[in-house]
């Protein structure tokens, strides 16, 4: 199976040049290609007009091409400082050299970041620009940017985008790498769409629409996430009273939490990441155990339960990290389709594992939610992001949950995926289904959710009905935008 093939694609200096393209067309492998990371069998590629061969991402680095993955690699106990001059430490040394530096790259880009700040206590915005300024301080002169958006509220959004317009005035390139073609088209100068590892064309943004630049990419019109007629009902499936966690700051991590989910209803948290959010799903899993707060399931308490209990007992997970809580990454994808579900249907005959009947729904899942794979014998390291997440999607649907807990479940999936994912979770809610969605997607929160509420510094806010509130209102009160106003 080839990754990339003869993909062709000029970037002028001092633009935003965006890669588009679904899931498995390609785009992480050749953004590797272009750090170092990985080498290609063949094809060439240039720097300023000059040939340059890649090895390794200090080769990249030494070509003035720097990388911002998409998961931030800084270290929450060290300094902005600390974060940035580590590994590089002989370009700037480690004290006032290195400060001055950081000053000058940060004054001349608008980045406003504090040297002396602790990264623990920054928020995502704040995070991005330092991993920015790493590349920056490193000397690149071109920046690729893997989905940059992906955990940013609007405000943030707008932000980046500026600083973005401040890099080309000071004649750097960045490679802007998206699945939300409303800002691909918003900040990019040029876009070049891949699809099945093959560049297919690039395009000039004030020439295509949203809509043709997902026809371009899979086939098909850009989904709506809108969830038509209401199907909440009066039974109550998933409920939380007075949920606490302690801290290590002396703040609880979560301050009091009480929620209510019905079969039939979708309620959508918004929060900036950070706020509690990912806590509260491991409240619920079993994966934590509250201070204080009791959690049911129907009438059940299932606050002293252990993981496995509360998955046999209907709760359906799709968590925030995947490779962490979701997949065996060096495991076969049909080994991977039995996690968390080892003791059902169809992965079990009595006691003893049904291997032939696991790879036979694996192969169901694969074609039902357009798994790229070669086989469900590779591993799940192999796959794309996207890939990996439409798998444990398949798995987690396909033991029809009672209640779903869907943390970013589109995160990183092309519009096709995510327009698949919407439809599945449409069906399930009209069947019964009641449904915590957790997501950054704030198109997706609006369009999919019965009532969303907004979690800031572990509280949750009141009820904000999605046929009213706008993107900018819910940013504004994860932000505490709003606090800030009343206070005036």
């Amino acid at each position: 199976m080839v990754a990339n093939k003869d993909i062709t694609f000029s970037v002028r200096r001092g633009t935003v040049h965006a890669i588009v393209g679904e899931n498995g067309a390609g785009k992480s492998t050749l953004m590797k290609i272009l750090y170092g990371v990985q080498r290609p069998d063949e094809g060439t590629i240039k720097v300023n007009g000059q040939v340059v061969n890649l090895h390794s991402p200090s080769d990249a680095i030494a070509a003035g091409i720097g990388m911002v993955f998409q998961h931030f690699m800084l270290a929450d106990n060290l300094t902005v400082l600390e974060n940035v001059v580590l590994g590089a430490e002989k370009l700037h040394g480690i004290g006032d050299g290195a400060r001055r530096e950081i000053k000058r790259i940060s004054d001349a880009y608008k980045l406003d970041v504090d040297p002396d700040a602790l990264v623990a206590d920054l928020g995502v915005g704040a995070r991005q620009r330092i991993e920015i300024l790493k590349v920056l301080f490193r000397g690149a002169r071109t920046l690729i940017l893997d989905e940059p958006t992906a955990v940013l509220v609007p405000q943030e959004v707008d932000e980046l985008f500026d600083q973005l317009a401040e890099l080309k005035d000071e004649g750097l390139t960045v490679l802007f790498i998206s699945h939300k073609l409303d800002e691909v088209l918003k900040v990019a100068d040029s876009i070049t769409v891949i699809r099945r590892g093959t560049t297919i064309d690039t395009v000039d943004p004030k020439a295509v629409n949203a809509r043709q630049l997902a026809e371009l990419m899979v086939g098909s019109e850009l989904p709506s996430p809108t969830t038509e007629e209401s199907t909440v009902t009066d039974r109550v499936l998933l409920r939380l009273e007075g949920i606490t966690l302690g801290g290590g700051t002396g703040r609880p991590v979560l301050d009091d939490i009480s929620l209510t989910i019905h079969a039939g209803e979708v309620l959508g948290i918004a929060g900036v990441e950070g706020n509690g959010q990912a806590e509260l799903v491991e409240v619920i899993m079993g994966m934590r155990e509250p201070s204080a707060g009791e959690v049911f399931l129907g009438d059940t308490d299932i606050s002293d339960w252990h993981v496995r209990e509360i998955r046999e007992a209907g709760v359906g997970y799709i968590p925030e990290d995947r490779h962490r809580h979701a997949l065996l990454l060096e495991a076969p994808l049909w080994e991977n389709r039995m996690l968390g579900h080892q003791t059902e249907s169809p992965n079990v005959k009595g006691q003893l594992i049904d291997a032939a009947a696991a790879k036979a729904d694996t192969e169901r899942i694969v074609k039902d939610y357009d798994v790229r794979t070669p086989s469900i014998f590779v591993t799940a390291g192999s796959l794309s992001g996207g890939n990996q997440q439409k798998l444990i999607i398949g798995r987690e649907m396909s033991h029809k949950p009672k209640v779903l807990i869907a943390a970013h479940p589109t995160r990183g999936v092309d519009v096709g995926a995510q327009s698949s994912i919407w439809d599945h979770i449409r069906a399930a809610r009209r069947e019964g289904l009641a449904v915590l969605l957790i997501s950054a997607d704030l198109e997706e929160l609006i369009g999919l959710s019965d009532t969303i509420r907004v979690i800031l510094r572990g509280r949750l806010s009141g009820d904000f009905d999605p046929d009213d509130v706008t993107a900018e209102d819910l940013g504004a009160a994860m932000t505490g935008a709003g606090e800030k106003e009343e206070s005036r």
